[in-house]
């Protein structure tokens, strides 16, 4: 399997609700699902998030954390678990165009999975704390050596 050097990076086109940074960690799969589930997370918060989401990612102790954060109403504790399953859509008067399939959160675990990693939902701290009070979605992948190239 490829190395990749895990790099996010923020577009102008994302809104003012963004907070921008750049940081990256090496990973080990394959660049194509690895930017499926950064893609899926971010529309996952945009789509849930009142005005703003966070991102961050960072490597230590031997294992890349991307965290996407946002200011909506967060996730019940009791379904955390239940939203990477498939089809799991926790608001059904949402219609799919707006709400999404229920697909995205399940391919997000299965790559990230796949890749030796895991995934999981938690609370945001409150804004007092300096979260943004709505849902976490953690993403952990262990780390690639950084000898020999790299794709971003």
């Amino acid at each position: 399997m490829k190395s990749m050097l895990f790099v996010f990076r923020v577009s102008r086109g994302l809104g003012d609700g963004y907070k921008r940074q750049v940081s990256g960690g090496r990973v080990r799969g394959d660049p194509e699902e690895l930017r499926r589930v950064v893609r899926n997370l971010l529309d996952n918060a945009r789509r849930h998030a009142d005005q703003r989401v966070r991102v961050t990612l960072g490597e230590r102790g031997g294992t890349v954390k991307l965290t996407v954060s946002d200011d909506g109403s967060g996730i019940p504790a009791a379904d955390r678990l239940r939203i990477f399953e498939r089809f799991t859509r926790l608001d059904e008067a949402r219609s799919r165009e707006v709400g999404g399939s229920g697909l995205g959160l399940a391919i997000v675990s299965k790559v990230v999975t796949a890749h030796g990693g895991t995934a999981y939902a938690d609370q945001d701290p409150a804004p007092v704390d300096g979260g943004l009070g709505g849902a976490r979605l953690v993403v952990r992948l262990p780390t690639a050596p950084s000898d020999g190239p790299a794709a971003d």
